[in-house]
């Protein structure tokens, strides 16, 4: 079970939100269920951030991100705005003495997030990113299988993550335009999850890549596009291990297709956050579908196993469970697995490398460590 945010010796944990969308009402919902006490709500405007502060149940709205930030009641902020407002909101709360949790990007450069790494560790604050696939036991169960070598060497890897919201030449929102996403859409904004998702569980890094992206629209309802809808990516791990991911946005019934198959020399396993439950096993001889369990899980899987076998678990749950690890390293203990901001800059140093390859029309290029 995930520690408890009454554990960490600190009382509740007061936090501040700064946006008002689908991702503000998740981290509300998680922020709550690790105890935690949500003070004070913030969005582009006055008039939005009341209506926000009303339905995220805050004790009030400030007049903008600034009175929010400043607050001497806010001990965490939770930063859900548009990627290229993270950097600098970030950071100033950071300045603020704010522990922080950043939608990921963390920053829409590699030297604006090793900027933001480094001023959290410099000033004792906790930074964490949102890569919260990490909080699937099932996803931890996996980890648990390659470290201890059940699969043997790793050999290849077949990962994708496949969704359909933009499949359409109507289809719009903000993410589309570098100006308020950043330089890249599909790779940071889902690209990133996958990527991350296979260093944690693999245990290595990616040392090189050759990417491949596609923008299908160059106009979407009307207004231009400057960010890819597609990225193809032939990878190789520090241990020579070769893979491919494809990651896609207009993947015609495709909701959130995040796979992630690793062969090794003894094993397969496969993990498809669409079916969180199960973790698929392939061997020569046999293949096995393993289901959750808490009573046969490894130690880091059934420590977020909140409910029995059977009682399904979802991507609230390991949102929860990412949250109550911030809030527990926030009082002092260090949970295993959490994503910081240093795993945000490493997103970042892996964006700019499929960006320069594909601008290099799919050239081999290093991953700076």
């Amino acid at each position: 079970m995930t520690t408890d945010v009454t554990d960490t010796g600190l009382g509740t944990i007061r936090a501040g939100i700064l946006g008002g969308g689908f991702m503000a009402r998740v981290h509300r919902t998680a922020a709550r269920d690790a105890g935690g006490e949500l003070r004070a709500v913030a969005t582009r405007s006055a008039s939005g951030g009341r209506l926000a502060a009303d339905e995220l149940g805050a004790a009030r709205a400030e007049i903008d991100a600034a009175a929010l930030l400043d607050a001497d009641d806010i001990d965490v902020v939770h930063i859900c705005t548009p990627n290229a407002t993270h950097a600098a909101l970030a950071l100033r709360a950071l300045e603020s003495g704010k522990h922080v949790i950043c939608e990921k990007p963390l920053a829409t450069n590699a030297a604006d997030a090793r900027r933001l790494a480094e001023t959290a560790a410099s000033r004792g604050r906790v930074g964490a990113v949102p890569f919260v696939y990490r909080y699937h036991p099932m996803v931890r169960e996996a980890r648990a299988r390659v470290a201890r070598g059940d699969i043997g060497e790793l050999l290849t890897l077949d990962c994708s993550y496949l969704q359909d919201w933009m499949l359409h030449p109507t289809d719009d929102d903000w993410r589309v335009r570098s100006a308020s996403g950043g330089s890249s859409r599909a790779f940071a904004d889902i690209g990133s999850h996958l990527c991350d998702l296979i260093e944690f569980v693999i245990g290595q890094r990616i040392s090189a890549l050759s990417a491949r992206t596609r923008r299908v629209f160059d106009e979407r309802a009307g207004q231009a596009v400057d960010t890819e809808d597609i990225v193809a990516i032939l990878v190789e791990t520090e241990s020579g291990a070769l893979g491919t991911l494809l990651i896609s946005q207009m993947a015609a019934g495709r909701k959130n297709a995040l796979t992630l198959e690793l062969h090794g020399s003894r094993q397969t396993l496969r993990f498809e956050q669409e079916r969180p439950e199960e973790l698929w096993i392939g061997m020569r001889d046999e293949s096995r579908l393993l289901l959750r369990d808490p009573a046969t899980a490894a130690p880091d899987s059934a420590r977020l196993q909140r409910v029995p076998s059977g009682h399904a678990m979802g991507y609230q749950d390991a949102f929860n469970g990412f949250i109550a690890d911030v809030y527990a390293a926030i009082g002092g203990a260090n949970p295993e697995g959490l994503p910081t901001f240093e795993d945000g800059f490493r997103s970042a140093v892996l964006t700019e490398a499929v960006l320069a390859s594909a601008a290099a029309d799919g050239r081999w290029t290093e991953v700076a460590a």
